[in-house]
């Protein structure tokens, strides 16, 4: 704790022009790795075509650094947006333009296909949970694609940054779903930042960490599903912030309906909650995120239970049988390879002894603020992702965001 004290304070005393040229040189150094050690095409050709726009762009900001102006903020977010046009924008269109031309795999990660797919479905009026688990084998298998392709590991709304691709595939045109999801990202995060009451210094590291850096332009070119639910969560969250429960409790609701990972905010949320007078509020917000969720859900759970439980749960905690290509060599993953029954063992357990402990340590701080279930939440999701059998090392950016989103609310 000393030594992270005194990174705090050797970082604290940087100007704010010398703290990004460090962001960025590490950024670069960074993407050069990947583009060196990664084994995905997607991966590899966004590394290589990032580390050169992140070390020009240190480079600026060191030399700035050294210049004393009067529109600091102003430089500094014309210099992100400029190196956010070179790591994001330009790797999209050259990899997305790649997979229209050679029809391969090799410029996309698997997620976007199965989202894509899933909108096609939805487009046709149809129930994306279609493959499931009967007796150790797969029902309803998309033939074509490897086993885990078959499965829907979302909830229903991830699939309708599907539809725009489907509905464009169908009248004989390309459209990558990794451009909706990152417009409606951007789209998403500039609202939040405008309802946000901050410093210039504070919106800027957001969308740093969101877009520009690694954290989140490496995701957003290659697979793109958890920078949505990120940019949405913020949105809750500063909505929570501002205390306009019913807004808040809508659009947490809403990235509820998404992605399990959005869930534990969701569920905490109304912890927190509370009206302009100062009085708790977790009813109105609870009702609205339950309201939500369950109107968009119910009707895909009841439809098919097995088929939706097999694809939501099972499948992304490693449990349906199907090696999924997200089990990084996590301690979970290790643990679970080495012995079997554990992974259905680890994920429950940890879940109840961490619940156990949040729940304690949750007493013992009550009232709760916002900042400190963000806190609470990040060191959560850390733990569940080295538990679970089956998880990509690349969730790490849940807890990164939710650890400044707690220092800037």
């Amino acid at each position: 704790m000393r030594a992270v004290g005194k990174l705090r304070t050797v970082w604290s005393a940087r100007s704010p022009w010398e703290r990004d040229s460090i962001l960025y040189a590490l950024s670069g150094l960074f993407a050069i790795s990947i583009y060196l050690g990664a084994r995905e095409h997607a991966q590899s050709l966004w590394g290589a075509l990032s580390f050169g726009p992140y070390l020009i762009g240190a480079g600026i900001a060191v030399v700035l650094s050294r210049r004393r102006g009067t529109r600091e903020a102003f430089g500094r977010v014309l210099l992100a947006s400029v190196i956010g046009l070179g790591v994001l924008l330009a790797p999209l269109i050259v990899e997305t333009s790649l997979r229209a031309q050679h029809g391969s795999g090799h410029y996309v990660q698997p997620e976007v296909r199965v989202i894509e797919r899933s909108g096609s479905i939805l487009l046709g009026m149809h129930d994306p949970y279609r493959s499931f688990i009967l007796n150790g084998h797969v029902v309803n298998e998309v033939s074509g694609v490897p086993a885990y392709e078959s499965f829907f590991p979302y909830l229903p709304l991830m699939g309708l940054f599907g539809i725009p691709s489907a509905y464009v595939h169908h009248h004989g045109g390309f459209l990558d779903a990794r451009w909706t999801m990152t417009l409606f990202s951007i789209s998403v995060l500039f609202l939040a930042l405008n309802l946000l009451k901050s410093s210039a210094e504070n919106k800027l590291r957001v969308a740093q960490l969101l877009l520009v850096l690694p954290t989140g332009a490496l995701f957003a070119v290659t697979g793109g599903d958890d920078i949505p639910v990120l940019a949405t969560l913020f949105l809750g969250a500063v909505l929570l912030k501002r205390r306009n429960n019913e807004f808040a409790g809508f659009i947490l609701g809403l990235v509820a309906a998404m992605k399990l990972t959005a869930w534990p905010l969701a569920l905490g949320a109304p912890l927190v909650a509370r009206k302009k007078d100062g009085s708790t509020a977790r009813f109105i917000l609870g009702a609205w995120i339950t309201v939500t969720l369950t109107l968009i859900v119910t009707p895909f759970l009841l439809r098919a239970p097995h088929a939706f439980i097999v694809n939501v749960l099972e499948f992304p905690l490693g449990l349906a049988g199907v090696t999924s290509p997200a089990a990084s060599a996590l301690p979970g993953h290790i643990v679970t390879t080495i012995y079997k029954p554990l992974g259905h063992l680890l994920g429950p357990l940890t879940f109840a002894v961490g619940g156990f402990f949040a729940i304690r340590w949750g007493h013992r701080h009550h009232p709760i603020r916002l900042e400190q279930l963000l806190r609470l939440f990040a060191v959560s999701v850390t733990v569940m992702m080295l538990a679970s059998s089956a998880t990509r090392i690349g969730y790490v950016i849940y807890p990164i965001n939710l650890w400044l989103w707690a220092r800037v609310l």
